[in-house]
């Protein structure tokens, strides 16, 4: 586990992945400084709440990169997970060891995960470090009205980067199984993203509206419960729920597509 970390963290394409989600709430914080601020009601939720309390860079930078840049990065990472070693060929020397394959599985899947914490914390660590830096840090206003103080908000800033987290289990599993079916890892990447794409916009079509729940995307920006006193945990337990779902599915379906792959032909 430790060499598969080892890794997957030397690598620049994935310091320059974490730097690019680093720089969303970089841009965000410092081109609301130089605003005259955006107009009530306009862009992503709690813009306009950015400029009294810098806290709230990080909630915005986490609604931004989650549709798309958030995603795309694990996609990167989870399409990468059996594909990429299969194209280097290092894939048959990884299974001449005396290691199952489902060990083998369990460890790419675990570092797509670890991944996953790394890039939501960073969206949120560097929003929180921006937002200190040019803006008035204070009590935050929950959406139930109640007021908090500077460090509880900060864990409820830490439990949204967790939900964020939680909800992208089922797309590392989808990448996974993905990145089983080819040895092509270029293909497995952008296959993973096009399947989250593919979700979301499908979440916003009335007309499908029965399949929304199953969708893997469907409580992506759920976590508003989270800002709420007491916090309302009914939409974590329901995407938990959900993402163990794809985790079981697209495991299974991983597990059985690379236990039968003849990789060493």
């Amino acid at each position: 586990m430790l060499s598969e970390l080892s890794v997957l963290f030397r690598r620049r394409r994935t310091w320059a992945m974490l730097a690019a989600l680093a720089a969303i709430p970089i841009l965000i914080a410092v081109a609301v400084k130089l605003s005259s601020g955006p107009p009530r009601g306009r862009g992503p939720a709690f813009l306009d709440q950015v400029s009294q309390n810098g806290l709230f860079v990080a909630v915005v930078a986490t609604i931004v990169a989650i549709p798309l840049f958030l995603p795309l990065t694990i996609g990167v990472v989870a399409g990468d997970t059996v594909a990429g070693e299969a194209s280097t060929g290092t894939l048959r020397y990884l299974l001449m060891a005396p290691v199952a394959r489902a060990r083998l599985l369990l460890v790419k899947y675990i570092g797509a995960i670890v991944f996953c914490l790394a890039a939501t914390f960073t969206v949120a660590l560097v929003g929180i470090i921006m937002g200190s830096l040019l803006f008035p840090i204070g009590p935050v206003t929950l959406l139930s009205g109640t007021t908090i103080g500077v460090p509880e908000a900060i864990g409820r800033v830490a439990l949204v980067s967790l939900y964020v987290t939680l909800s992208l289990l089922g797309l590392c599993a989808v990448g996974l199984f993905i990145s089983t079916l080819t040895d092509v890892p270029v293909g497995a990447m952008a296959a993973t993203v096009v399947v989250s794409v593919v979700s979301q916009v499908v979440d916003q079509l009335p007309q499908l509206e029965w399949i929304h729940p199953w969708l893997l995307s469907h409580y992506w920006l759920g976590f508003a419960d989270l800002l709420r006193d007491p916090i309302v945990w009914d939409s974590f337990l329901a995407n938990g729920l959900l993402q163990a779902g794809y985790i079981v599915v697209f495991g299974a379906l991983a597990y059985g597509r690379f236990s039968t792959k003849d990789v060493l032909a």
